[in-house]
């Protein structure tokens, strides 16, 4: 049996030999990061800029706009490097950073359309007291909840990880997988096991009630209202009902890719799969929040055009 101190570093080995491609999938790749950055970029300047968007709901985009940033960041980079590899080794102290930003990243996300989903409520439910509740001393509260939550969570679980010992450091995808580091250790207790399911608890299903209540009081809310109010409250949330349905998709894949034998999947079906969330996602927030918004796209064409 290998000893612990042998294993510095994991092999990322999803990558596989990909010859030639590497040059086509790396073009594709940083052109889609840079799609990312520049259309999150532009709208966090936007909001950050145009005094007339600072209003809660703007402020929690903008929010939104920069965790989708920081979780394609932290895979991108990375996984750019990886393609020009031989090896596609990767420390284990950037393995665990990698892993701490992406999970903590999702968690956030979660948290936020939560959070999202409450702005919503108290706009349709309680239109009058709207600029009461959340005033900006509310939200600037509500964002630090969401990040000191989403912090805390992470490293509650990844505590269990630090003390681990490896006798293997092979993990068959493309990025550092919470749950099949935890595989790769010689011994693993009943309590680490459960870490993981804990985080995934607490990072889906808890946002995921928050805002299955919070969408129940304004469905209860609409079906009592005017026709117009209806089409109003639908067009207002559905962009979040769109971009939960894609999270969970995503999470999906990815949990089953973790956690089961995929093998009869092709290969590259499979990689495409266990990274759709962090693709898809990060471009969908901005086009389905953002550029969708008569006030943001005003915004925009002074910022660029005048």
């Amino acid at each position: 049996m290998e000893n612990s101190t042998e294993i510095v570093s994991f092999v990322l080995s999803a990558y596989g030999n990909i010859g030639n491609l590497k040059y086509l999938y790396f073009i594709i790749m940083l052109l889609w990061y840079l799609s990312i950055c520049v259309s999150n970029t532009i709208l966090i300047v936007v909001i950050c800029m145009d005094r007339r968007l600072h209003e809660p709901m703007y402020i929690l985009l903008c929010n939104l706009f920069v965790n989708e940033m920081g979780g394609s960041t932290s895979l991108y980079p990375l996984l750019l490097s990886q393609m020009f590899s031989d090896t596609h080794e990767v420390t284990l102290p950037w393995c665990f950073l990698q892993m701490s930003c992406i999970y903590t990243c999702g968690s956030i996300e979660f948290c936020s359309l939560a959070a999202m989903a409450y702005d919503r409520y108290v706009c349709i439910c309680y239109p009058l007291h709207y600029n009461v509740i959340m005033s900006t001393g509310r939200v600037g509260l509500i964002l630090l909840l969401v990040w000191i939550y989403s912090i805390v969570n992470f490293i509650f679980s990844f505590s269990f990880i630090i003390p681990l010992t490896f006798c293997g450091n092979v993990i068959d995808k493309v990025f550092c997988d919470h749950h099949l580091v935890i595989k790769l250790a010689c011994s693993v207790s009943v309590l680490t096991k459960m870490s993981d399911l804990f985080f995934a608890f607490v990072t889906m299903v808890i946002p995921f009630s928050l805002i299955l209540v919070s969408y129940m009081k304004i469905l209860s809310v609409c079906l009592n209202t005017s026709k117009e109010n209806k089409q109003k409250a639908i067009s207002t949330c559905s962009p979040q009902i769109v971009s939960l349905s894609n999270m969970f998709v995503g999470c999906i894949f990815h949990f089953v890719d973790s956690r089961f034998d995929v093998a009869q999947v092709p290969d590259k079906v499979r990689i495409i799969l266990s990274v759709y969330l962090l693709i898809i996602q990060p471009i969908l927030t901005p086009f389905m929040y953002g550029f969708k918004l008569p006030k943001i796209r005003e915004s925009c064409k002074k910022l660029l055009f005048d």
